[in-house]
């Protein structure tokens, strides 16, 4: 059924207070409130529910309020329901009208929601939180004709690969599915195994290769004859048996220098990418490319690129997705040298180290080339970019939207927070600002 739209004038509740009557009107959540367009998300997001009976769907205004202030503060899924549990303030940005004392929903709500809106609500989300930077006057929309482009790598949420880990990872759950399945197999080596996987890594650590080596052979022989006997006594083979056959045999055969290489059991998505970092030669997750604006750093684009693409080809379809979340045609776009070759011809591309065509206005705007680094770092550590919790290509995707949503959102606070001590130091130097009178100015002529 669809959700229920809350009412602009509801009755009011003699016992219970409301939450206007509580919190300060001027708290950074409740100006960060006025700020975005609610009936949007109230009237668009109701549309995805066909069915008018049974029990009503949750408030979309609630969803999209717990979504942006997840990635506001980086809570997890059960996280941002505590924190909304305790505060008013986030009750008030999701809309609540009284002081709510129970969750609203349980956190399988959001994994419910995210998978049923898809890229393209994340994309509204991010979209409304540039209209927010709009709205506050943070930004003026003829900034959106000025970009930085750059790419970085989203690491998802898996162990550190190693040979040992899974193909000690994959037996473990091939076992399990054939006892679901009740498969008797001949030997399960759950003694000798992870014993076996233990004094691999000590190998390794202690540099001793041949001897790393052996090991691992063993540990292939183990899942092989597991791999084998499953073969065997499982007839036919079921849909769950089959996928985790397919992924044991791609580890059991891949080889250190073979491409697309599986790195986690769970996240078969994922990908090996090496940056050039000296302190992180290799990311395991996918490229993601991110747009900003010139001046104010603000996130007007950001995709998820799967297969580590080249990144002169990931700019045509960063600048499509921030013309169309922002509606604006890009004039100039700043890039480092690895564009080289991006083969872009509908606006002016500027790559660093360029210096035929520069004039001095381009040479100052190309020098704010690097700023994109910070934001990027910024989402990182403040926001959640740095570690994907969400499954699956669309997950990384979805993942990589809210990161940017949430960014802006804390560009917008920063922004008040200036404004405000800005307000406050001019008032104050109004009030005791000294009075000259006249006599003094004549004292001071005659001086």
């Amino acid at each position: 059924m669809k959700p229920k739209t809350q009412p602009k004038n509801p009755n009011r509740d003699l016992f219970r207070p409301l939450l206007e009557d509580i919190i300060n009107p001027e708290h950074e959540l409740v100006k960060l409130e006025k700020l975005i367009d609610w009936e949007f998300f109230e009237k668009e997001w109701s549309n995805l529910f066909s069915s008018t009976t049974g029990r009503p769907a949750t408030s979309p205004r609630l969803i999209a309020g717990l979504f942006y202030l997840q990635h506001l503060y980086g809570h997890s899924d059960e996280g941002v329901l505590d924190a909304f549990l305790q505060s008013p303030y986030y009750q008030h940005f999701c809309g609540c009208i009284h002081f709510e004392h129970q969750i609203p929903i349980d956190p399988t709500t959001l994994v419910r929601w995210r998978k049923r809106l898809g890229e393209e609500g994340m994309e509204w989300l991010l979209t409304h939180s540039i209209q927010a930077a709009v709205n506050a006057k943070m930004v003026k929309p003829k900034s959106f004709e000025q970009i930085l482009v750059d790419t970085t790598v989203m690491e998802k949420a898996i162990a550190h690969p190693t040979d040992a880990k899974l193909l000690e990872t994959s037996r473990k759950r091939l076992i399990k599915q054939a006892k679901k399945e009740n498969i008797q197999l001949r030997q399960n080596y759950n003694r000798v195994a992870p014993r076996q996987a233990i004094q691999t890594g000590r190998y390794a650590h202690a540099k001793q290769y041949k001897r790393m080596k052996k090991s691992l052979k063993k540990q292939r022989t183990y899942l092989g004859r597991i791999i084998r006997d499953i073969e065997r006594k499982a007839q036919p083979l079921s849909k769950a048996l089959k996928k985790e056959l397919s992924l044991a045999k791609q580890i059991l055969n891949q080889k250190p220098k073979d491409k697309n290489k599986l790195y986690s059991l769970h996240a078969p998505e994922v990908e090996c990418i090496s940056k050039g970092k000296s302190r992180k030669p290799y990311e395991f997750g996918v490229k993601v490319t991110v747009a900003t604006t010139l001046k104010e750093g603000l996130v007007v684009g950001m995709r998820s690129m799967p297969g580590n693409p080249y990144d002169g080809h990931t700019l045509a379809e960063a600048i499509e997705q921030k013309e169309i979340l922002t509606n604006t045609k890009t004039k100039l776009i700043c890039v480092d040298k690895g564009y080289k070759g991006h083969q872009i011809k509908n606006c002016q591309v500027l790559i660093s180290g360029q210096k035929r065509g520069m004039t001095r206005s381009l040479k100052k705007k190309l020098k704010r080339r690097s700023a994109i680094e910070a934001t990027i770092g910024h989402m990182k550590t403040e926001g959640r970019l740095d570690r994907c919790t969400l499954k699956g290509q669309l997950g990384d995707a979805m993942f990589a939207l809210l990161c940017a949503a949430g960014h802006n959102l804390r560009l917008i606070l920063n922004f008040l927070r200036d404004f405000l001590a800005f307000l406050y130091t001019e008032i104050v130097k109004n009030i005791f600002k000294p009075q000259v009178t006249e006599e003094k100015w004549c004292r001071i002529e005659v001086a």
